[in-house]
């Protein structure tokens, strides 16, 4: 391991996550000294802040946050628009250049350093595609992906072995817990904002209001009038190009497979995130 990091400075990024959790142990088992550094969208849940601010401290040792100068609502109501798959500036800038900007400053003051990230193959196609150590222009160094071929049980396993206590967003059923919701959100994903957290589903409506007055100017200042206002999830749910409301949106997420209908329970349960955890017999539910 020290032939590979050559004595330089390893920066881990922290999300309030479980798997950039347990890389911060992993890295700590290894005896490999590391910053944790955690990007703030501005909108991450509640009890994620709390987790970062204080479980995860007092387990990890200090993180340091970072941000851009304009965060998730302010960017929106900034550019009228929100992030998509097309325009995903959600992720360049309230992640990416945040991070490119502290990693030019660390190296500024230390030299040459390795930026470690806990991505898992198991999460999808193409993260199952990346190697574990690449070279990335846009960060100027060197990525390390010590958990690349980790299943989510070895992330849980080291949770335990440390008395880590997940994000409680997990507990609550949560299978991610970073941007909340994601524009990216899956149904359960929905249903589970809906049950939880309907004060976002507000702030999601307010969003929407505001940002379709911006659509419609853009649209007078060009002599056309606004046909399909814009909304948080894009044509993501809906049928065709159609931008479904937030409304709209959690209307659907209620329907049994394939949306045509209401269920009055869901067709597949959502696992509890005890049940995952092993932490049944804690209230935390």
């Amino acid at each position: 391991m020290s032939e590979l990091l050559k004595g330089r400075p390893v920066i881990a990024s922290v999300s309030g996550g479980k798997d950039s959790a347990a890389l911060s142990l992993w890295l700590t088992e290894q005896g490999i000294e590391h910053e944790r550094v955690f990007m703030d969208t501005g909108w991450e849940h509640p009890l994620t802040y709390e987790y970062l601010n204080t479980t995860l401290q007092e387990k990890l040792g200090p993180i340091t946050t970072i941000s851009n100068d304009k965060k998730m609502e302010e960017l929106v109501l900034h550019k009228g628009m929100f992030p998509s798959r097309v325009q995903r500036f959600c992720t360049q800038l309230l992640k990416v250049k945040p991070m490119q900007k502290y990693i030019r400053q660390r190296q500024n003051q230390v030299g040459d350093v390795v930026n470690a990230v806990g991505i898992r193959a198991a999460e999808s196609e193409s993260r199952a595609k990346l190697p574990e150590w690449e070279w990335q222009d846009g960060f100027d160094c060197e990525v390390w992906r010590p958990l690349i071929r980790w299943s989510e049980q070895d992330v849980i396993d080291i949770h335990k072995r440390h008395g880590l206590p997940p994000n409680p967003l997990y507990l609550k059923g949560a299978t991610r817990v970073g941007c909340w919701p994601c524009v990216y959100a899956k149904k359960d994903e929905l249903r589970l904002l809906q049950e939880i957290d309907p004060g976002r589903v507000d702030k999601l409506r307010e969003l929407e209001g505001l940002v379709t007055i911006k659509a419609k100017a853009r649209a007078e200042a060009k002599g056309e009038t606004l046909e399909n206002p814009p909304g948080w999830f894009q044509a993501k749910t809906g049928y065709g190009r159609e931008c479904w409301t937030i409304d709209k949106v959690m209307d659907w997420a209620r329907t049994a497979r394939g949306g045509r209908q209401f269920e009055l329970f869901e067709a597949e349960p959502r696992e509890q995130g005890c049940v995952r955890w092993g932490l049944c017999e804690t209230n935390n539910q």
